[in-house]
């Protein structure tokens, strides 16, 4: 049995994965569990899987998941030391599911103990890969993706002899806009934007499949995670989402994962890594799929996977400065302050106003965050008036 803690427990991935533990009794022993806000979900949680500590990010849930433990035995915590404190505690596996860079810093106390990090939160790799990467390295830690496609590409991936890959292609879904014109996108509404064609996800993720800028966010992820130069990435359009992405080798070989588009088989793969465990996803038919398509993405109609693509090859900060600015844009459109295209204006004109430089330490990326969050703001503010 290993220990396992959970950092974004209440949230699609982190519910997936308990899922999974609990169909899989004697596997895994729940260490920690954290979660945002939601106090009623986090005490459910934390009794059902056995955990032994709780914590809650926002201080003012801390009364109510007190009160709901009450009794358990259960610790609990609040605020962002309570979360670094579920990952520095003795989990073997700690799957990192806070979406944003609230996300950082717990993912790197987790890798600073030498854990075993299952990352779902691609923030983490986008604002301080660099960081990230020395950590691992000084402690050992062992980094597996969640994300579906680079938990494709980890699959099929020569890790013994890289320069054998001559490009890595993550595939995209296109999300709920893929044939719409920029006129068409100018008035889509936010629950427009949360309805992908395949995927089940929270509406953050779900506005970023939606512009693509996902897809953007897990180019420099790839780039973090795999020792192949920028010039080897790539992505297409798949529709279908049953490819869930590839990796080309020098003589023109092309090895890719397949399944069913469920995020249980890749947690699965992380959590259970380098073993192979049953889940309940759907088994992949394909004569019932029928076909696979596969279409260039359109970087005019969604710049902000151009916009991304930039910030990798600039590198240093400028990939933070992208993340941040987007946060808060997507934060801005789901509430009504600024339209779809606005967010992609948004992330380009902080991009452009916000210097970029290299970093190397957490208090540096704080900075950088925190300085493009608040030009960002003040681009939403003009925006909306």
């Amino acid at each position: 049995m290993k220990t396992l803690t959970i950092l974004g427990a209440t949230g699609s991935v982190g519910s997936q994965a308990l899922d999974l533990v609990a169909r899989n009794p004697g596997r895994w022993q729940v260490e920690a569990l954290t979660a945002n806000s939601d106090a009623a979900g986090l005490a459910a949680a934390a009794r059902a899987s056995g955990a032994k500590f709780a914590a809650i990010a926002d201080t003012a849930a801390w009364p109510a998941l007190r009160d709901a433990l009450a009794g358990s035995g259960i610790e609990t915590g609040a605020g962002p030391e309570a979360l670094c404190e579920a990952a520095r505690r003795p989990g073997e596996i700690v799957l990192t599911a806070i979406v944003g860079a609230a996300g950082l810093p717990p993912t790197l106390a987790a890798v600073e103990r030498g854990a075993t990090l299952a990352i779902a939160n691609k923030e983490t790799l986008v604002c301080a890969g660099p960081v990230v990467n020395a950590a691992a390295r000084k402690s050992g830690a062992t980094l597996l993706p969640v994300d579906s496609e680079h938990n494709a590409v980890f699959q099929v991936f020569d890790h013994d002899r890289p320069e054998r890959v001559a490009k890595i292609i993550l595939t995209c879904s296109g999300g709920p806009f893929r044939n719409h014109s920029r006129a068409e996108l100018a008035n889509v509404s936010v629950a427009d934007a949360c309805k992908h064609p395949v995927w089940s996800m929270g509406a953050k993720i779900s506005i970023d499949s939606a512009t693509l800028m996902n897809k953007g966010l897990e180019l420099i992820e790839a780039h973090q995670l795999f020792p192949v130069g920028i010039d080897k990435l790539d992505v297409i359009i798949h529709p279908q989402s049953v490819v869930h992405s590839m990796v080309e080798y020098v003589d023109g070989s092309v090895l890719a994962q397949l399944g069913s588009p469920d995020m249980r088989i890749p947690i699965a793969y992380a959590m259970a890594w380098p073993e192979r465990i049953a889940t309940p996803a759907a088994r992949l038919d394909l004569a019932a799929v029928g076909k696979l398509e596969f279409y260039a993405p359109d970087l005019e109609r969604f710049p902000c996977l151009r916009l991304a693509w930039d910030a990798m090859t600039a590198g240093g900060s400028a990939p933070c400065i992208l993340n941040a600015a987007n946060e808060v844009a997507v934060a801005a459109f789901i509430a009504g302050q600024v339209g779809f295209l606005d967010i992609d204006a948004i992330v380009a004109a902080t991009l452009a106003k916000v210097p970029s430089g290299p970093v190397g330490s957490l208090d540096e990326v704080v900075a950088v965050d925190g300085a493009a969050r608040r030009t960002a703001t003040a681009q939403v503010m003009a925006r909306a008036a």
